[in-house]
């Protein structure tokens, strides 16, 4: 009778470190189908470049890391990226990552890089969140559906749980064009969301995205503006020193500036 428990015991430890393994190797493979993901659809979401250099999931912990994100600029501007982060920790839900809705309890980036490129018809950052509120009203308006080809026949998308978002430290390189490329670095304070998703359905990665980067956008752009007031009182005080065609220019910026940021 001890013999038989024995070997039983030791057939449930085999199995233990088998479904142990089993979720090890299924941890890195999700790894890199995540990260093909990310790369695939979402370039569709913002319509700029998307790269990721690593992604590591453990099942164990539910835990993720993304080392290396960069998000491109759209066509004509002249900044290399919008947004670099050189690691986001992602703290999800382990049995959630096969189902049709993956809970995130938590992301944390810290020390983002955040290039807001502007001038008098706009700038980059805003650009990308057209594009995302444009993908995101598609998702809607088709069910929340998505094609990850041209020629793939749409199917069901994945839908998102967020419970708590922290972005600490993010600096913001500034360039002005319409101020002569006038170039300034700015910290933002925290930016925290919770509970998006939070309901039975979730929420699409369009959404998801739209909601995050609708936060950084905001308080990037209240920086700016912060720092442009400053900008605008010295444009405003060398009008009196210039005259003719260029003190009109030099109002005309201060003006412009004042448009750029919605004052």
């Amino acid at each position: 009778m001890k013999k038989v428990k024995k070997i039983l015991w030791g057939v449930v430890i085999a199995l233990v470190i088998l479904v142990i393994i089993g979720i090890i190797i299924a941890s890195a493979f999700l790894g890199d189908i995540v990260k093909k993901s990310v790369e695939t659809i979402g370039p569709k979401i913002t319509k700029v470049s998307l790269k990721v250099d690593e992604v590591h999931l453990s099942l164990l912990t539910g835990s993720a890391s993304v080392k290396g994100l960069v998000i491109g600029n759209p066509e004509g501007y002249q900044t290399p990226q919008a947004i670099s982060a050189k690691m986001i920790a992602v703290g999800v839900n382990p049995l959630s990552v096969l189902s049709s809705k993956i809970v995130l309890r938590s992301v944390r980036l810290e020390s983002p890089e955040i290039t807001f490129e502007g001038g008098l018809r706009g700038n980059n950052l805003s650009q990308i969140l057209d594009n995302v509120n444009a993908a995101a009203q598609n998702a809607a308006q088709t069910g929340g559906t998505v094609s990850t080809n041209a020629t793939a026949q749409a199917k069901p998308s994945k839908k998102f749980e967020l419970d708590d978002l922290l972005i600490t430290g993010a600096k913001v390189h500034v360039s002005l064009t319409d101020l002569g490329g006038k170039e300034m670095t700015l910290l933002l304070p925290p930016i925290h969301l919770t509970d998006l998703g939070k309901n039975a359905d979730g929420i699409t990665a369009a959404d998801l995205t739209r909601n995050v980067l609708d936060a950084i956008v905001t308080a990037t752009v209240k920086a700016v503006s912060n720092a442009g007031a400053h900008i605008g009182k010295n444009a405003e005080s060398l009008i009196k020193n210039v005259g003719g065609s260029a003190g009109t220019r030099v109002s005309n910026i201060t003006k412009g500036f004042g448009n750029l940021l919605g004052k």
